[in-house]
């Protein structure tokens, strides 16, 4: 299911910067078939994987792994409507599924840290900060259609709920994980840093997206929360293994990419917050300078654990060696693409589109051409 997850996330956004490209899609219908068909469920099915191991906890039940499927065919309802083909009827119908499965995600989550052995780890609070701020994010579509005379600010909340508040939350609570297991060095700080952040990080969410509807002052509060949050995770990284250490290693260098993708992008809104940049593009920027780097990074990374689940052996080395290979280049092509797009160059399509179609290459041949299995390391 991962894996399916994980290609066909890829596949779709490729598509839809083609689409983009050649001009046969609108943007906000391609943002929406992006975030919402494509990553939505690979982002549930990462929370999936990593909360058991964060709860030291069994495998989840079979409903759990197959939730993101109909969180997946309540996006092509999304996506459907944006484009023109289908009415607000399948808006909200696509509403009513995806947010009992957020809810029954929440349930879960929290079920399984209350029955956690032992201590839970901090980061399983980012995942359900992420998914208080999705179901409310949600929530607030109907009320979008039933109260049209505030909609252009209830949009503005619906976007940084999600975008910063679901995507943005977990991303930062797996980049904590996730790095020090692709470097191979564990980071101590790791979990108090989780536990001091997440207030800070949930307040600067919140002013965010309080400064759609009441102004600019607090998306600028708000924006300095999380350049705080994320400027200390940068400089803790930076002491504990060193800039070299981190762009040697693909993945590392993808992740670490798309970390300064999100600053750099904050940066934007800030501009944008006080008129100096037009965020006519600010999504699609979002997700070449952020979303993309932190992707393909993370899969570098997991999908040869998936592929090879168990002990260690050397086909899953051999198959992370294919995928890390070349990663820091594409993670500069995500970045310089969605860096263009955030000051309204179409060439950064170009950019990223290239940087994707090289990844997704190099991983349908790690897929399909792994090479003879080898013994156990």
């Amino acid at each position: 299911m991962l894996i399916y997850l994980g290609c066909s996330a890829l596949a779709v956004v490729l598509s839809t910067f083609a689409l983009l490209i050649f001009g046969e899609l609108p943007l906000l219908a391609g943002a929406h078939l992006v975030l919402a068909v494509a990553i939505l469920p690979l982002i549930f099915g990462a929370i999936a994987h990593f909360v058991p191991v964060l709860t030291r906890s069994g495998q989840p039940h079979r409903v759990v792994l197959l939730l993101p499927l109909l969180l997946q065919a309540s996006g092509l309802l999304v996506f459907l409507h944006f484009d023109g083909r289908l009415g607000p009827g399948a808006l909200l119908a696509a509403v009513y599924i995806s947010l009992p499965v957020c809810l029954v995600f929440i349930g879960w989550l929290m079920a399984r840290a209350r029955h956690a052995l032992g201590k839970p780890h901090p980061g399983w609070r980012w995942y359900l900060a992420a998914l208080v701020f999705l179901a409310l994010g949600l929530a607030l579509v109907p009320v979008m259609q039933f109260w049209p005379e505030v909609r252009q600010e209830l949009r503005g909340l619906h976007l940084h709920l999600n975008l910063l508040g679901f995507i943005g939350l977990t991303a930062i609570g797996t980049l904590q994980v996730l790095l020090p297991t692709v470097l191979g060095g564990p980071n101590p700080e790791a979990a108090l840093r989780l536990r001091q952040d997440l207030p800070l990080a949930v307040a600067g969410v919140l002013l965010v997206g309080s400064g759609a509807v009441f102004g600019w002052p607090l998306a600028l509060l708000g924006a300095g929360a999380l350049i705080v949050v994320l400027g200390r995770l940068w400089l803790s990284w930076l002491h504990r293994y060193g800039l070299r250490a981190m762009v040697s290693d693909g993945a590392s260098a993808s992740l670490l990419a798309a970390l300064c993708g999100f600053l750099l992008l904050l940066v934007f809104g800030i501009a944008h917050a006080i008129g100096v940049m037009d965020g006519h593009a600010a999504v699609a920027a979002f997700i070449a300078a952020f979303l993309l780097p932190l992707v393909t990074g993370a899969l570098s990374q997991l999908m040869p654990v998936w592929r090879h689940p168990g002990r260690r052996t050397l086909a899953r080395d051999r198959m992370r060696a294919v995928l890390v290979k070349g990663g820091a280049i594409r993670a500069l092509l995500f970045v310089s693409g969605g860096g263009l797009l955030a000051f309204g160059q179409s060439s950064g399509y170009w950019l990223t589109a290239t940087g994707l179609l090289i990844f997704l290459v190099v991983l349908v041949r790690a897929l399909l051409f792994p090479g003879p299995e080898q013994k156990q390391l």
